[in-house]
């Protein structure tokens, strides 16, 4: 197996409100054409929204969670200002901010905030990661 990951899935309460929420971020969708389902290139990589009964149903398993799922995404940003920007955004949008963004013990800033279907997500300034133009994160050796 190569070392990557392809695309992350967020099981979503309401498909069109989530797809919205990152719209109004000023995501774009791709393969538009695809019904049920909404993607957007990020980066490297793919994410997308599935509507939350279906993605249990795809993965065989119970549709009813447990809560907390032991980890959250990243969004790593080019500085302080752009996470603050960021989370303040969110929050216009509807988004909880869980851990407003704060200098952190490993040399960088970052807070958290639950989005619509209450995915914990960090948004964070790293200053050993690079991020390039196409959005990718090179980490250091």
């Amino acid at each position: 197996m190569e070392q990557r990951i392809s695309l992350i899935t967020l099981g979503v309460k309401d498909l069109a409100r989530s797809t919205k929420f990152f719209e109004s971020l000023g995501w774009k969708r791709s393969v538009k054409e695809a019904s049920g389902v909404a993607f957007f290139q990020c980066g490297s990589m793919a994410f997308g929204l599935f509507p939350h009964e279906e993605l249990a149903k795809d993965a065989g398993v119970a549709v009813d969670g447990c809560g907390f799922e032991n980890f959250s995404i990243a969004y790593n940003a080019r500085s302080k200002e752009e996470v603050d920007r960021v989370l303040a955004e969110v929050q216009s949008l509807g988004a909880e901010i869980v851990k407003p963004a704060e200098d952190v013990f490993w040399g960088g800033y970052s807070g958290y905030f639950r989005d619509l279907d209450g995915h914990l997500w960090e948004v964070a300034w790293n200053p050993g990661f690079i991020i390039d133009k196409s959005g990718a994160v090179k980490l250091p050796d």
